[in-house]
């Protein structure tokens, strides 16, 4: 891959990879109300569940996605609903204790399932495959270049508000802190579900 097109690629991911999403969102949220070590298996399945549906895109899921209608309002519709959910679990949690007792987390499985209703990790998903990948005649090559570039992009952004989350974690346990900071991150997940609604 030509050194122009793979500065570009850097460029796109560190742009959607680092700007709030539901996974940065969610890596923030539950490092802070249950710990680095709990939101970590979160944090690991973003990479995971994005390089599979990114080679899955490649493979053609991608077209069928775009070429159906009914399959991409389905996705969008269980992508809302599921950020609608979390938004109200988050929006009701005002103590460390609570978040532990409201089981508010999201494991390994659910991280990677959640991949397939982002939107955002679908648009990003379509972007690189035709952008990048598909229709050169080097594409297994690019493929191979453009999966491992992205997955640590993944991992690292979700790391580093997940770190960030936990670094708050102590201030927040104080007063109605942990509830106005998980009402906050509700209302990001609200905004990106009504993006997504748009979208």
């Amino acid at each position: 891959m030509p050194l122009v097109e793979f500065t570009a690629l850097l460029v796109l991911a560190t742009a959607m990879s680092f700007t709030p999403g539901p996974n940065t969102t969610l890596s923030t949220a539950l490092a802070a109300n249950r710990g680095l070590p709990a939101a970590m298996r979160f944090v690991v399945a973003v990479p995971v569940g994005w390089s599979l549906l990114l080679v899955l895109c490649a493979a053609g899921l991608g077209a069928v996605v775009v070429a159906v209608p009914a399959l991409r309002w389905a996705i969008k519709a269980l992508g809302i609903g599921y950020l609608l959910w979390l938004a109200f679990k988050l929006s009701n949690t005002g103590r460390l204790s609570e978040a532990d007792a409201a089981r508010l987390s999201v494991g390994f499985w659910q991280g990677v399932a959640l991949q397939f209703v982002n939107i955002k990790a679908w648009l990003l998903a379509l972007t690189i495959v035709a952008g990048w990948v598909i229709g050169r005649d080097d594409s297994l090559q690019r493929m191979a270049v453009v999966l491992p570039a992205m997955a640590f992009f993944a991992l690292t952004s979700n790391f580093t508000y997940a770190a960030t989350g936990a670094l708050l974690r102590h201030w927040l346990a104080h007063g109605q802190r942990l509830l106005w900071f998980n009402r906050a991150m509700a209302v990001v997940l609200l905004a990106t579900a009504l993006w997504m609604v748009a979208a």
